[in-house]
């Protein structure tokens, strides 16, 4: 097969690479010459991804995988068309932004040839692919939809860093707008992926037709808002547990000690391009969810308790004093800052008055300026100190690493309580 995948990020790059390890022709079409540039040379664009760098260097000088700026080359002839192009959500009105996707859907559509199948893995709001895509690609390639080309939804359900092994590991859920659309779809990821055996699941591992692409949308949303209501459920256990003393983690080991309690583990805050972002995709076509947007709301607070317990540690003042944030990154060794609760804490303790300094083992001095903070070295005073990312260089701080430090709030539970004799050590949820 000829094969398009549109938007060569995180998640593109990756998908395009395995697809033409399995002996297709793919052509990734992106909107950043720099990104094709880099692709077109055998280099990662971007790095952290396993394994992305080696199956680059044997796929391109072998001509089964290239990139270019523009939709013709990609897309006309394509057999199959993956559209892996960001969705972003307002902050504030929580409404998505379909601008850089409908932009990809125009240019794609002018191109599209009869006998195509279109296949959008972008996490989408219930109901997008058949009320937005399907009208918006007929208006403007003169197609018509489960006549002269396929439109499904079939949901990215990786994580960057590992998404070679989660393609392998998960289901590949599809939903189309026809059974045959659905078929195409189906018959279409069998010959791109390979799927570990997974004796867990009811049914064998390999590509799941949900019977819409409704339900595929849904599929999405619903896994992902259940980690960000389940978060915010042990979040608010957590606050329970410190005005009463009690160590939330153990109550949370001993909860889930019986198969049908999984809680979650609280913390600082709640980043990525996922989890805090889906939530809102669902609310937008359910604003009457209370418990997701009860949830979201929680979450998004974790940031100001978290700076809440080091002002009341140094009696309720931040006015002057040195704070180091460490961990710019949303997780621990993902060299990423989507929806990072470091913005939420640097912002809440400046507004407290507090100079904050801002570490990270994953970003140069240069790279964190650029973000707007000033970097912080180890071994410089600070009166306090927020972990606000779970990267393992954490784990073996000191005080002395941090000289003068009176309060540390651990936002990730990762260091050792034994090691911070005289500082006050504040864990989220431990009381």
């Amino acid at each position: 097969m000829k094969i398009a995948v549109v938007a060569l990020g995180k998640i593109g790059l990756p998908l395009a690479v395995q697809f033409a390890s399995k002996g297709h022709q793919v052509i990734g079409v992106d909107v950043n010459p720099a990104v094709v540039e880099l692709v077109n040379q055998g280099k990662e664009p971007f790095p952290g991804e396993a394994h992305l760098q080696d199956k680059l260097g044997e796929l391109v000088p072998a001509g089964a995988l290239w990139a270019t700026t523009d939709y013709a080359e990609a897309v006309t002839g394509a057999d199959a068309v993956v559209v892996v192009v960001p969705l972003f959500v307002n902050d504030e009105t929580w409404e998505p932004d379909f601008g850089w996707m409908d932009s990809a859907t125009r240019s794609l559509a002018e191109h599209l040839s009869p006998g195509a199948l279109v296949s959008y893995e972008t996490t989408l709001p219930v109901g997008t692919t058949r009320e937005r895509w399907r009208p918006l690609i007929e208006e403007v390639s003169g197609l018509k939809e489960g006549v002269d080309f396929d439109l499904v939804f079939s949901p990215e359900r990786v994580l960057t860093g590992r998404v070679f092994q989660d393609l392998r590991r998960y289901p590949k859920l599809v939903g189309g707008l026809s059974a045959h659309g659905a078929a195409r779809a189906t018959g279409f990821y069998e010959a791109v992926l390979d799927f570990d055996e997974r004796p867990d699941l009811a049914r064998p591992n390999g590509v799941w037709d949900l019977g819409s692409a409704e339900a595929a949308e849904l599929a999405k949303l619903a896994e992902t808002t259940f980690r960000d209501v389940n978060i915010g459920l042990a979040n608010q256990y957590a606050k329970f547990a410190e005005r009463h003393g009690i160590d939330v983690y153990q109550v949370i080991e001993a909860s889930n000690s019986q198969p049908y309690s999984h809680i979650h583990l609280p913390g600082i805050a709640v980043g990525g391009h996922c989890i805090p972002v889906y939530p809102r995709l669902y609310l937008w076509g359910d604003p009457g969810a209370t418990v997701v947007r009860a949830a979201r709301e929680a979450n998004m607070a974790m940031p100001t308790h978290a700076v809440e317990l080091a002002a009341a540690a140094l009696d309720g003042a931040l006015d002057g004093q040195t704070v180091a944030v460490l961990g710019a990154s949303y997780r621990g060794r993902v060299k990423e800052t989507a929806f990072s609760g470091v913005f939420a804490v640097v912002a809440e303790l400046t507004g407290r008055g507090a100079k904050v300094l801002v570490a990270d083992p994953m970003f140069s001095d240069s790279e964190l300026a650029r973000l707007g903070w000033e970097p912080y070295h180890f071994g410089t005073p600070v009166d306090a100190a927020i972990i606000q990312a779970d990267h393992p260089e954490y784990a073996g701080l000191r005080p002395a690493d941090l000289p003068g430090i009176k309060v540390l709030v651990d936002g990730r539970r990762v260091t050792d309580p034994g090691s911070w004799d005289g500082v006050t050590r504040l864990v989220i949820g431990q009381g």
